[in-house]
């Protein structure tokens, strides 16, 4: 026969158990996690100074070696350093004097190894010596291996402001 009292007994003592391993999964967890969107935000940055630095070397080495670029301009996906590089180069930036700003940004941490960032930026580019204001909408999978954050994928297009 069943006993009432033991049964919930052995029910609150689950409870106990199961709760107090989520609180140690949790505490061990949480600053992992939290530096993963601390270590991915700082990828973002490095690829938007070296953006601003019109250093086309150090903007690809802010990707992965297999990474994919939806570029904001490209007609064409690129796949791996080799086309990326094509991309900022054939955009002209080195020594161009563009700039990119990151307006906003939203994280997710995916797990302690991927992160996903997506926001708004503005690229200002040199166009007949003159500063043009190019405001868009990114969305970035930042991916740590061995120890390094980096860019596994990034799509970058056009952000049409909200009329006034």
């Amino acid at each position: 026969m069943d006993h009432p009292e033991k049964s919930f007994v052995v029910r609150a003592s689950l409870r106990w158990v199961l709760a107090t391993l989520l609180l140690v999964a949790t505490l061990i967890a949480g600053p992992a996690w939290a530096g993963a969107a601390e270590e991915a935000n700082a990828a973002i940055d490095r690829f938007s100074a070296a953006y601003t630095a019109n250093d086309v070397d150090a903007v690809v080495d802010a990707y992965w070696p297999d990474a994919i670029l939806l570029g904001t301009s490209s007609p064409v996906i690129s796949v791996g350093r080799d086309a990326i590089r094509k991309y900022f180069t054939d955009l002209k930036l080195q020594g161009s004097g563009n700039r990119n700003t990151i307006d906003e940004r939203h994280v997710v941490v995916v797990d302690p190894n991927a992160v996903l960032v997506t926001g708004f930026y503005t690229f200002t580019r040199m166009r007949d010596g003159k500063p043009v204001a190019g405001p868009s909408r990114f969305t970035m999978l930042v991916t740590r291996r061995d120890g390094q954050w980096r860019i596994a994928h990034h799509h970058s297009s056009p952000h049409i402001l909200p009329k006034p």
